[in-house]
């Protein structure tokens, strides 16, 4: 079985020609600004980015912003959208903020999409998030709500979805003050017993 960093790897080049994925992060685009008021000074996070499809709406509204994750394939996809739109607030690392010593460097807004269900600690990254961000600063966090495995399907090792509740215990504990949650998406596939949709959340997190 392919690690999941082969997996997203293999899908990178036809990533964005899903008009769901696309859809997707427009609108957990549009749900940050409406949460957060965005501003050229702002530094930010996009943690789990693959090719920036959330970052890129964002970046005329924030200053530096720094794209991090795991598969190279993504990141070269997402390199070269860089390059061919010349744009200049955009950093790229291959990170694993998991597994790596954590960096030296902060920042006044943390965002990620459909990445939280694929880290195993969510303790362990809701407290890397909270020490990377300035004070005041905020985390917003895109994922699904609490499903049966059906989505992912079996033999694929990640979480299914999440309870607001318990997500919202897990960031106040990492220290989060304020915490947040709207649906902003809804995701419809079709299973055996016919489509089932599953609600998509942005968690919004500030720290105090």
């Amino acid at each position: 079985m392919n690690s999941p960093t082969e997996h997203f790897d293999s899908k990178a080049r036809e990533w964005e020609s899903n008009p769901v994925f696309q859809d997707r992060a427009n609108k957990i685009a549009e749900a940050i600004r409406l949460a957060v008021p965005l501003d050229p000074s702002m530094t930010a996070l996009d943690y789990g980015c693959g090719t920036g499809m959330l970052s890129f709406p964002l970046k005329n509204e924030l200053g530096q912003i720094t794209l991090k994750d795991t598969s190279t394939g993504m990141l070269e996809v997402l390199r070269e959208k860089i390059a061919a739109q010349s744009v200049t607030n955009m950093t790229v690392r291959q990170t694993d903020l998991i597994a790596e010593p954590l960096p030296d460097e902060s920042y006044d807004l943390i965002f990620s999409s459909m990445t939280l269900h694929h880290i195993p600690n969510t303790e362990h990254i809701m407290g890397v998030f909270h020490t990377l961000l300035n004070p005041g600063g905020v985390l917003c966090i895109a994922d699904m709500d609490e499903e049966d495995g059906s989505f992912h399907g079996a033999g694929v090792d990640v979480h299914y979805g999440f309870n607001r509740s318990a997500l919202e215990e897990k960031a106040r504990s990492a220290g989060f003050g304020s915490v947040d949650f709207r649906t902003v998406f809804e995701i419809v596939k079709q299973q055996d017993n016919g489509e089932c949709a599953y609600p998509v959340f942005l968690m919004v997190a500030r720290k105090t």
